[in-house]
């Protein structure tokens, strides 16, 4: 007998986090389906999306690298986010039955600095991809300002702010830190497998927070660099596990347990 069920696509996607954390809630809940982790190539996107449509266990999927973008073309976007973020990290099905996008790491972004005090406040933003976009989307909502992104293509990244209604500059990777009131990465580097953040906070004030979305490792260089200067920081199993609980509610219809949120974090850096 077959069994609801969910994954997370992407490729690769042996990192992915995904299935301890929704599987984590879906034991919780006795909630009786599952979620999976499934390699899909940019090449075979579409068809793997139609055929999902053919399986009526078949509750939807998070996405990451390198399909946020692309997976656009292949659902419905009723809330206009291929013009708001532009990338999408969430499909389910919708009433009808059809496939519906959306973004929840926006959400699960801004959800652990939602207390401070951020409107007219000048931030850096490291990176330009699409973690960037819903970064980027968030703070637009906040109100921040001046955004400086720091990119190693500087068009780009000065397209996005143009994108997102943001006033600030576009600067090459390396160039020394403005001084702002958050920080975040949103760029792959100082995860595992790639080259290490070399940043200099020291432009950076007493009172900055420093935000790496990056959660493998958990305590990346840059947050280290941070906490030694003892900076407030936030690592990436906050947005990890925040936009996690959005998707979860949209894929299997029940709010996570919040009451468990700590267990839950010790088994992910078990």
């Amino acid at each position: 007998m077959t069994k609801p069920y969910a994954e997370v696509i992407g490729d690769p996607i042996a990192q992915s986090k995904s299935p301890l954390i929704h599987g984590f809630w879906l034991e919780a809940l006795g909630i009786d389906a599952e979620y999976r982790r499934t390699q899909v190539g940019a090449d075979d996107l579409g068809a793997f999306l139609a055929g999902r449509q053919l399986d009526p266990d078949w509750r939807g999927c998070n996405i990451t690298i390198p399909h946020k973008q692309a997976a656009l073309d292949h659902v419905a976007d009723p809330g206009g986010v291929r013009a708001s973020i532009g990338a999408i990290n969430t499909v389910f099905r919708g009433e009808d039955g059809t496939f519906v996008g959306t973004n929840t790491d926006a959400g699960g972004f801004y959800a652990p600095i939602s207390d401070l005090d951020l409107p007219g406040a000048p931030v850096v933003v490291i990176g330009a991809g699409g973690a960037a976009r819903a970064v980027l989307f968030a703070l637009s909502r906040i109100g921040v300002g001046p955004v400086t992104i720091l990119n190693r293509n500087v068009l780009k990244a000065a397209a996005l702010l143009s994108s997102f209604g943001l006033k600030g500059k576009a600067l090459p990777l390396g160039t020394p830190l403005p001084p702002a009131a958050l920080l975040v990465n949103t760029s792959a580097l100082g995860m595992v497998g790639q080259p290490p953040l070399d940043i200099d906070l020291d432009p950076l004030p007493d009172d900055a927070v420093v935000y790496d979305v990056v959660y493998a490792p958990l305590e990346t260089p840059l947050l280290k660099a941070a906490r030694a200067r003892a900076l407030e920081t936030v690592d990436g199993l906050e947005m990890l596990v925040g936009q996690a609980a959005l998707a979860f509610e949209l894929l299997f219809g029940a709010a996570p347990p919040q009451d468990r949120d700590d267990e839950l974090r010790a088994l992910l850096t078990a």
